[in-house]
């Protein structure tokens, strides 16, 4: 792999090359950097130049990257997916990173956890279940109106939650004893 420096005098090289002869002359009178912007817009204004440019930069940026994820490949997972990864970069014409994406897909997958229920939910959970075994919205075992069913125990495990008095009998007397165990 080359070095940043001498990718840089690839670039600079490449760039003093479109831009003709008196490129020299003015890197030394103006400086690199606005002898590098005045060449890069002679370079760019012609369509010859922008095609040489544009291949330039494209095949070193393709190898430097296809080189990169190669030894990233070899470094994670061993020199057999290195050698895998070297032939899908041949067949692919674009530089795409597939071991460093492996890499990162890995380490976000190892990051995730599940996320903690809240003491309300399961309250909720309690009351729902204990809705469910009761007898008054359908037979036991089935709820004939969810939606109902779940508005009361939510308003039930609320009450109970923020300590206000739940009526003793019936079903929002059932949820609120099941709804105590849990908060």
């Amino acid at each position: 792999m080359a070095t940043t420096k001498e990718r840089l005098k690839q670039i600079e090289n490449a760039i003093l090359a479109l831009a003709g002869g008196g490129a020299g002359f003015a890197a030394g009178r103006l400086g690199a950097t606005q002898a590098a912007r005045s060449a890069g817009r002679l370079a760019v204004g012609t369509p010859q130049g922008r095609a040489i440019l544009a291949g330039l930069t494209y095949s070193q940026i393709k190898q430097e990257l296809d080189a990169r994820d190669a030894e990233v490949a070899v470094q994670e997972f061993g020199p057999t997916a290195g050698a895998l990864t070297e032939i899908a970069q041949r067949l692919t014409p674009l530089p795409l990173p597939i071991a460093q994406a492996t890499v990162a897909g890995a380490a976000i997958g190892k990051k995730t956890r599940k996320k903690t229920v809240s003491k309300f939910n399961k309250a909720v959970k309690a009351g729902m279940t204990a809705v469910r075994k009761s007898k008054s919205y359908g037979k036991p075992g089935t709820i004939n109106n969810a939606k109902k069913a779940f508005s009361a125990v939510t308003k039930v495990a609320s009450k109970v939650n923020r300590g206000k008095k739940v009526a003793v009998k019936g079903v929002t007397g059932t949820i609120a004893r099941a709804v105590r165990k849990i908060l």
